[in-house]
Protein backbone atom coordinates (compact mmCIF):
# COMPACT_ATOMS: atom_id res chain seq x y z
CA UNK A 1 0.00 0.00 0.00
CA UNK A 2 1.44 3.77 -1.08
CA UNK A 3 0.87 6.11 1.14
CA UNK A 4 0.36 8.73 -2.43
CA UNK A 5 -0.15 7.87 -5.74
CA UNK A 6 0.51 10.43 -8.64
CA UNK A 7 -0.90 9.41 -11.96
CA UNK A 8 -0.23 11.71 -14.56
CA UNK A 9 1.89 12.22 -18.03
CA UNK A 10 4.98 13.23 -17.80
CA UNK A 11 5.34 15.81 -20.97
CA UNK A 12 7.95 17.62 -23.00
CA UNK A 13 8.29 20.97 -21.86
CA UNK A 14 9.79 24.23 -23.89
CA UNK A 15 9.57 27.17 -21.35
CA UNK A 16 9.84 30.39 -22.89
CA UNK A 17 10.21 33.19 -20.27
CA UNK A 18 11.53 36.83 -20.69
CA UNK A 19 15.76 35.65 -19.36
CA UNK A 20 15.60 32.31 -21.41
CA UNK A 21 14.08 29.23 -23.64
CA UNK A 22 14.69 26.01 -22.25
CA UNK A 23 13.55 22.28 -22.91
CA UNK A 24 12.64 19.79 -20.32
CA UNK A 25 10.49 16.82 -19.17
CA UNK A 26 7.48 18.47 -17.24
CA UNK A 27 3.76 17.99 -16.62
CA UNK A 28 2.22 17.84 -12.94
CA UNK A 29 3.54 13.98 -12.34
CA UNK A 30 6.90 14.98 -12.87
CA UNK A 31 6.93 18.26 -10.86
CA UNK A 32 5.27 16.29 -8.15
CA UNK A 33 7.57 13.46 -8.25
CA UNK A 34 10.82 15.59 -8.66
CA UNK A 35 9.53 17.66 -5.27
CA UNK A 36 8.10 14.79 -3.12
CA UNK A 37 11.60 13.11 -3.55
CA UNK A 38 13.53 15.86 -1.84
CA UNK A 39 11.70 15.80 1.39
CA UNK A 40 11.71 13.44 4.17
CA UNK A 41 9.40 10.82 4.12
CA UNK A 42 8.96 9.66 0.37
CA UNK A 43 10.04 5.64 0.56
CA UNK A 44 6.37 5.13 0.86
CA UNK A 45 5.07 7.26 -2.79
CA UNK A 46 4.56 5.84 -6.43
CA UNK A 47 4.34 7.29 -9.68
CA UNK A 48 2.03 6.21 -12.62
CA UNK A 49 2.92 7.86 -15.49
CA UNK A 50 2.30 6.94 -19.44
CA UNK A 51 5.20 7.99 -22.62
CA UNK A 52 6.26 7.44 -25.86
CA UNK A 53 8.78 4.33 -25.34
CA UNK A 54 11.18 6.85 -27.13
CA UNK A 55 10.77 9.09 -24.04
CA UNK A 56 11.27 6.33 -21.47
CA UNK A 57 14.90 8.04 -20.56
CA UNK A 58 12.58 10.96 -18.93
CA UNK A 59 11.73 9.31 -15.52
CA UNK A 60 15.86 7.77 -15.38
CA UNK A 61 16.08 10.08 -13.35
CA UNK A 62 13.34 9.65 -10.82
CA UNK A 63 14.57 5.53 -10.56
CA UNK A 64 17.90 6.60 -10.20
CA UNK A 65 16.62 8.50 -6.70
CA UNK A 66 14.92 5.29 -6.07
CA UNK A 67 11.45 6.75 -6.78
CA UNK A 68 8.96 3.82 -7.29
CA UNK A 69 7.98 4.40 -11.11
CA UNK A 70 5.45 2.23 -13.22
CA UNK A 71 5.42 3.40 -17.09
CA UNK A 72 2.08 2.81 -18.73
CA UNK A 73 3.47 2.85 -22.82
CA UNK A 74 1.86 5.20 -24.49
CA UNK A 75 1.63 5.73 -28.86
CA UNK A 76 2.90 9.47 -28.19
CA UNK A 77 4.26 11.72 -25.47
CA UNK A 78 2.33 15.10 -24.25
CA UNK A 79 4.39 18.16 -25.73
CA UNK A 80 3.70 21.60 -24.43
CA UNK A 81 5.16 24.68 -25.11
CA UNK A 82 4.57 27.18 -22.13
CA UNK A 83 5.55 30.95 -22.80
CA UNK A 84 5.33 33.68 -19.90
CA UNK A 85 5.52 37.71 -19.92
CA UNK A 86 7.40 39.43 -16.91
CA UNK A 87 4.40 38.54 -15.01
CA UNK A 88 5.16 35.06 -13.65
CA UNK A 89 1.18 34.44 -13.58
CA UNK A 90 0.37 34.98 -17.32
CA UNK A 91 1.29 31.66 -19.12
CA UNK A 92 0.21 31.16 -23.10
CA UNK A 93 0.13 27.33 -23.68
CA UNK A 94 0.49 25.39 -26.83
CA UNK A 95 0.49 21.87 -27.39
CA UNK A 96 2.12 19.80 -30.19
CA UNK A 97 1.63 16.07 -29.27
CA UNK A 98 -1.26 14.07 -27.22
CA UNK A 99 -0.77 10.67 -25.10
CA UNK A 100 -2.94 7.64 -24.43
CA UNK A 101 -5.53 8.47 -21.56
CA UNK A 102 -5.37 6.80 -18.59
CA UNK A 103 -8.12 3.84 -18.13
CA UNK A 104 -9.47 1.78 -15.04
CA UNK A 105 -7.99 -1.59 -16.87
CA UNK A 106 -4.46 0.28 -17.14
CA UNK A 107 -4.72 1.29 -13.17
CA UNK A 108 -6.95 -1.03 -11.55
CA UNK A 109 -3.71 -2.64 -9.71
CA UNK A 110 -2.49 0.22 -7.72
CA UNK A 111 -3.12 0.43 -4.24
CA UNK A 112 -2.42 3.71 -2.23
CA UNK A 113 -4.27 6.03 0.51
CA UNK A 114 -4.24 9.11 -1.31
CA UNK A 115 -4.65 9.35 -5.04
CA UNK A 116 -3.42 12.60 -6.98
CA UNK A 117 -4.61 12.64 -10.72
CA UNK A 118 -2.51 15.07 -12.43
CA UNK A 119 -4.81 16.42 -15.19
CA UNK A 120 -2.81 18.17 -18.16
CA UNK A 121 -5.72 17.68 -20.82
CA UNK A 122 -9.59 17.21 -20.48
CA UNK A 123 -9.49 13.50 -21.73
CA UNK A 124 -6.28 12.72 -19.69
CA UNK A 125 -8.98 10.58 -16.81
CA UNK A 126 -12.64 9.58 -17.47
CA UNK A 127 -15.29 10.06 -14.81
CA UNK A 128 -15.11 6.37 -14.61
CA UNK A 129 -11.08 6.78 -13.34
CA UNK A 130 -12.35 9.20 -10.72
CA UNK A 131 -15.22 6.16 -9.43
CA UNK A 132 -12.75 4.05 -9.39
CA UNK A 133 -9.84 5.53 -7.47
CA UNK A 134 -12.80 7.05 -5.17
CA UNK A 135 -13.48 4.02 -4.12
CA UNK A 136 -9.75 2.80 -3.21
CA UNK A 137 -8.64 5.92 -1.56
CA UNK A 138 -8.51 9.32 -1.01
CA UNK A 139 -8.93 11.20 -4.29
CA UNK A 140 -7.28 14.35 -5.21
CA UNK A 141 -7.34 15.71 -8.30
CA UNK A 142 -5.63 19.26 -10.00
CA UNK A 143 -8.80 20.87 -12.32
CA UNK A 144 -6.17 22.80 -14.59
CA UNK A 145 -6.61 19.78 -17.48
CA UNK A 146 -10.37 19.07 -17.36
CA UNK A 147 -10.24 22.98 -18.42
CA UNK A 148 -8.43 22.74 -21.24
CA UNK A 149 -9.50 21.87 -25.16
CA UNK A 150 -6.62 21.35 -27.57
CA UNK A 151 -7.81 22.70 -30.94
CA UNK A 152 -5.24 22.57 -33.66
CA UNK A 153 -2.05 23.50 -31.18
CA UNK A 154 -3.29 26.04 -29.13
CA UNK A 155 -5.20 25.83 -26.02
CA UNK A 156 -8.74 26.72 -25.02
CA UNK A 157 -10.56 27.30 -21.63
CA UNK A 158 -13.25 25.26 -21.07
CA UNK A 159 -15.67 24.17 -18.93
CA UNK A 160 -15.77 20.26 -17.66
CA UNK A 161 -18.86 19.16 -18.49
CA UNK A 162 -18.95 16.69 -16.41
CA UNK A 163 -18.08 18.68 -12.72
CA UNK A 164 -20.98 18.04 -10.97
CA UNK A 165 -21.01 14.11 -11.06
CA UNK A 166 -17.33 13.67 -10.80
CA UNK A 167 -17.16 16.25 -7.94
CA UNK A 168 -19.34 14.32 -6.13
CA UNK A 169 -16.14 11.63 -5.59
CA UNK A 170 -13.23 14.29 -5.10
CA UNK A 171 -12.15 14.50 -1.87
CA UNK A 172 -9.65 17.31 -2.54
CA UNK A 173 -9.85 19.99 -5.30
CA UNK A 174 -6.93 22.23 -6.72
CA UNK A 175 -8.05 24.99 -8.83
CA UNK A 176 -6.46 28.87 -8.99
CA UNK A 177 -8.94 31.85 -9.10
CA UNK A 178 -9.48 31.76 -13.34
CA UNK A 179 -10.14 27.67 -12.50
CA UNK A 180 -13.00 28.28 -10.16
CA UNK A 181 -14.55 30.94 -11.95
CA UNK A 182 -14.99 28.42 -15.13
CA UNK A 183 -16.19 25.76 -12.87
CA UNK A 184 -18.50 27.93 -10.91
CA UNK A 185 -19.52 31.52 -13.15
CA UNK A 186 -18.44 32.96 -9.99
CA UNK A 187 -16.00 35.67 -9.39
CA UNK A 188 -15.90 35.98 -5.64
CA UNK A 189 -13.61 33.58 -4.38
CA UNK A 190 -15.58 32.64 -0.86
CA UNK A 191 -18.79 31.98 -2.95
CA UNK A 192 -16.44 29.46 -5.60
CA UNK A 193 -15.11 27.88 -3.01
CA UNK A 194 -18.90 27.55 -1.56
CA UNK A 195 -20.32 26.50 -4.67
CA UNK A 196 -17.54 23.52 -5.27
CA UNK A 197 -18.24 22.13 -1.81
CA UNK A 198 -22.34 21.85 -2.42
CA UNK A 199 -21.01 19.66 -5.59
CA UNK A 200 -19.35 17.43 -3.41
CA UNK A 201 -15.49 18.37 -2.42
CA UNK A 202 -14.37 18.08 0.98
CA UNK A 203 -11.62 20.45 1.04
CA UNK A 204 -11.24 23.08 -1.81
CA UNK A 205 -7.69 24.41 -2.22
CA UNK A 206 -8.00 27.62 -4.76
CA UNK A 207 -4.15 29.24 -5.73
CA UNK A 208 -3.72 32.82 -5.66
CA UNK A 209 -0.85 33.51 -7.03
CA UNK A 210 1.44 36.18 -5.40
CA UNK A 211 -1.83 36.69 -3.44
CA UNK A 212 -1.61 33.22 -1.40
CA UNK A 213 -4.13 30.53 -1.40
CA UNK A 214 -7.58 29.72 0.59
CA UNK A 215 -8.41 26.31 1.89
CA UNK A 216 -11.94 25.90 2.50
CA UNK A 217 -13.07 23.03 4.50
CA UNK A 218 -15.73 21.73 7.15
CA UNK A 219 -17.34 25.01 6.40
CA UNK A 220 -14.71 27.17 7.30
CA UNK A 221 -12.39 29.52 5.58
CA UNK A 222 -8.25 29.35 5.97
CA UNK A 223 -5.84 32.03 4.39
CA UNK A 224 -2.83 31.16 3.88
CA UNK A 225 -0.47 33.52 2.83
CA UNK A 226 2.11 33.88 0.14
CA UNK A 227 5.76 33.77 1.54
CA UNK A 228 7.54 36.39 -0.56
CA UNK A 229 10.74 34.57 -2.57
CA UNK A 230 14.02 36.38 -2.71
CA UNK A 231 13.90 35.95 -6.23
CA UNK A 232 10.79 34.97 -9.05
CA UNK A 233 12.86 32.70 -11.51
CA UNK A 234 10.46 30.56 -12.74
CA UNK A 235 6.91 29.53 -11.73
CA UNK A 236 5.94 26.52 -13.69
CA UNK A 237 5.38 23.93 -11.71
CA UNK A 238 4.35 25.74 -8.82
CA UNK A 239 0.93 24.55 -8.28
CA UNK A 240 2.12 20.96 -8.75
CA UNK A 241 5.03 22.05 -5.59
CA UNK A 242 1.74 23.21 -3.49
CA UNK A 243 0.25 19.91 -3.67
CA UNK A 244 2.61 18.10 -2.90
CA UNK A 245 3.17 19.58 0.06
CA UNK A 246 -0.08 19.75 0.91
CA UNK A 247 -0.98 16.09 0.63
CA UNK A 248 2.38 15.35 1.69
CA UNK A 249 1.66 17.01 4.58
CA UNK A 250 -2.67 16.14 5.31
CA UNK A 251 -1.37 11.81 4.88
CA UNK A 252 0.81 12.67 8.33
CA UNK A 253 -2.05 13.95 9.84
CA UNK A 254 -1.84 17.38 10.15
CA UNK A 255 -4.05 20.51 10.22
CA UNK A 256 -5.54 22.11 7.05
CA UNK A 257 -3.64 25.29 8.45
CA UNK A 258 -0.50 23.64 8.48
CA UNK A 259 -0.34 21.65 5.14
CA UNK A 260 -1.53 24.96 3.68
CA UNK A 261 1.55 26.62 5.01
CA UNK A 262 4.15 23.89 4.05
CA UNK A 263 2.36 23.73 0.46
CA UNK A 264 2.75 27.80 0.08
CA UNK A 265 6.46 27.72 1.77
CA UNK A 266 7.79 24.52 -0.86
CA UNK A 267 5.77 26.71 -3.39
CA UNK A 268 7.98 29.75 -2.28
CA UNK A 269 11.56 27.98 -2.35
CA UNK A 270 10.31 26.43 -5.96
CA UNK A 271 9.73 29.70 -7.32
CA UNK A 272 13.48 31.15 -6.20
CA UNK A 273 14.79 28.59 -9.10
CA UNK A 274 14.18 26.85 -12.60
CA UNK A 275 12.89 23.36 -12.68
CA UNK A 276 11.06 21.19 -10.01
CA UNK A 277 11.49 21.98 -6.30
CA UNK A 278 15.11 21.39 -5.14
CA UNK A 279 15.28 22.37 -1.53
CA UNK A 280 14.57 20.38 1.32
CA UNK A 281 11.57 20.48 4.08
CA UNK A 282 13.58 22.30 6.76
CA UNK A 283 13.56 25.46 3.89
CA UNK A 284 10.11 25.63 3.80
CA UNK A 285 9.99 25.35 7.76
CA UNK A 286 12.55 28.50 8.04
CA UNK A 287 10.11 30.35 5.96
CA UNK A 288 7.14 29.63 7.78
CA UNK A 289 9.31 30.32 10.99
CA UNK A 290 10.93 33.83 9.72
CA UNK A 291 7.52 35.29 8.37
CA UNK A 292 5.32 37.51 10.19
CA UNK A 293 2.84 36.71 8.01
CA UNK A 294 -0.42 34.38 9.70
CA UNK A 295 -3.34 32.32 8.54
CA UNK A 296 -6.86 34.05 8.63
CA UNK A 297 -9.45 31.72 9.70
CA UNK A 298 -13.62 32.47 8.68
Amino acid sequence: MNDICCIGHITLDKIITPKQTIYMPGGTSYYFSHGISHLNDWKNYKLVTSLAPSEYSSVDELTGKGLNVEIIPSKKTVYFENSYGINQNNRTQRVLAKADPFTVEKIQHIEAKIFHLGSLLSDDFSLDVIKYLSKKGILSVDAQGYLREVRGENVYPIDWCEKKEALKYVHILKVNEHEAKVLTGLDDYQAAARQLAEWGVKEVLLTLGSEGSIIYAENSFYYIPAYPPKEVVDATGCGDTYMLGYLYMRNKGVSYEEAGCFAAALSTVKLEKSGPFSGTEEDAWKIIKDSNLKVIKK
